[in-house]
């Protein structure tokens, strides 16, 4: 996990996860914070191994960890979240030391995280597990959240 930790100790990295959280400091409704990014690649590492995807441990943590990077980018300047951040995540992915084939399936899993119906393996584990690590059934903005009521978790799934 060198390079996952590589990731989380990359100035860019860092930056962008401070300026996310400085945006999202008077949000109601769920965060992209540092927490969120480890439950989403907790919850994709569970299911790749529950259903034999065989996906790399360390392209799954730095598809989560860098999903939502872009975050900031979005509130600043309106460009979508998913390519602000793959943009954000091929300098820090280089720096990293991932392989170009590497870097090109994490950078389109980012960009994809928001599709639901997605035949590759990885873009699909990223919007599960994402969708997976918001607790819908415990959120105090449940009632005010856009989400359709289908998207939300209702109750955990074993």
């Amino acid at each position: 996990m060198d390079r996952v930790n590589s990731i989380l100790n990359h100035e860019d990295f860092k930056d962008n996860i401070h300026k996310n959280d400085l945006y999202e400091s008077e949000r109601r409704f769920c965060k992209h914070d540092l927490e969120h990014l480890l439950s989403v690649a907790r919850i994709a590492y569970i299911i790749n191994l529950e259903e034999n995807l065989h996906i790399d441990k360390e392209i799954i943590y730095a598809c989560a960890l860098l999903h939502d990077l872009g975050r900031n980018v979005q509130y600043e300047k309106g460009i979508p979240h998913e390519e602000a951040g793959a943009y954000i995540a091929k300098g820090i992915l280089k720096d990293s030391k991932f392989k170009e084939e590497e870097t090109c399936d994490i950078l389109c899993a980012i960009r994809s995280h928001r599709v639901s119906k997605n035949e590759n393996p990885l873009n699909s584990l990223m919007y599960r597990a994402d969708k997976l690590s918001r607790n819908c059934f415990n959120c105090k903005s449940f009632d005010d959240c856009n989400w359709d009521l289908n998207k939300k978790n209702l109750k955990i799934f074993v």
